[in-house]
């Protein structure tokens, strides 16, 4: 069955979101930036024809009608209320996760606010937040690859810089995806208020001080991360270890940061043999 486009009502607001499949367990897919849903779309045929159905939204600040004014609606706390508020439009009181990047981030404070929700739980890229966090604070390495982050917190300097010259930055950013990729997150990006609401994820979160929600984790979870990944170095994904107290698998790919375009096959592997392991049924 090909993927479907709809329009979801949660939090208040109208995502834009991809599904695939029609029974199964529910899995929950969140992308990250500067992306959007499109990332998973070589990836959600693959779950339904593996007897899952898909849900794939454009998150807080991508979807047109749930793009809030303001970094104070883009808090950790906000960014999981959208993921429980589109389980509940959807009809899944419990389901699976993915998230890769700022849904990496977002998936972790779901799993943080109500583990009792999600089966499994998939990050790609960016390891447990408070051991992230303190990995920029505290090594040196880590610290000089999120110099960026302080950059995309001033207001009006990022977008001035990564839409300029027709979305120069941007399109250089998306160095492994296809033009027909590009071409997807630019329809967006260019909207007026999207590429504020992405970059607002950085200004709302609190930075490199996340919030004091991300404790030890229960919820059988899998770490997947590229070793050449230019923004996340070794020391925050080995020291997001010791908040495992559930089932963990770590995987780590010879890859950056793009990791589904990358290395799709044994990204998709990984997720696919997590899913199955941590069966609802």
């Amino acid at each position: 069955m090909p993927t479907t486009i709809r329009e979801v009502a949660a939090s208040g607001m109208t995502f834009r979101s991809r599904f695939a499949g029609e029974a199964g367990e529910p899995v929950m897919l969140l992308h990250g930036f500067p992306e959007t849903s499109h990332m998973w779309v070589g990836l959600l045929p693959k779950l339904e024809a593996a007897g899952y159905r898909c849900m794939a939204p454009d998150q807080r600040g991508y979807s047109p009608g749930a793009r809030p004014e303001g970094k104070e609606r883009y808090t950790y706390r906000d960014l999981a209320g959208d993921v429980f508020g589109l389980a509940d439009a959807w009809g899944a009181e419990r389901f699976h996760l993915v998230g890769h990047d700022w849904g990496a981030g977002a998936g972790w404070a779901a799993v943080a606010l109500h583990p009792e929700r999600i089966a499994s739980w998939s990050a790609l890229s960016v390891p447990h937040v408070a051991a992230f966090g303190a990995a920029i604070r505290e090594d040196a390495d880590q610290a000089q690859r999120s110099q960026y982050i302080t950059f995309f917190q001033e207001p009006g300097v990022a977008e001035a810089a990564l839409s300029a010259n027709d979305f120069a930055g941007l399109k250089n950013v998306w160095s492994a995806s296809s033009e027909e990729e590009k071409a997807e997150y630019l329809s967006v990006f260019s909207q007026p208020g999207a590429l504020t609401g992405a970059l607002n994820w950085y200004r709302g979160s609190g930075g490199i001080e996340p919030d004091a929600i991300f404790g030890d984790v229960t919820t059988p979870t899998l770490l997947v991360w590229g070793n050449q990944d230019s923004a996340i170095g070794r020391v925050g994904v080995e020291a997001g270890a010791k908040y495992m107290k559930g089932p963990y698998t770590f995987v780590e790919l010879d890859a950056g940061h793009w990791l589904i375009q990358e290395k799709y096959a044994e990204v998709s592997e990984a997720i696919l043999r997590h899913l199955q392991a941590n069966s609802m049924s």
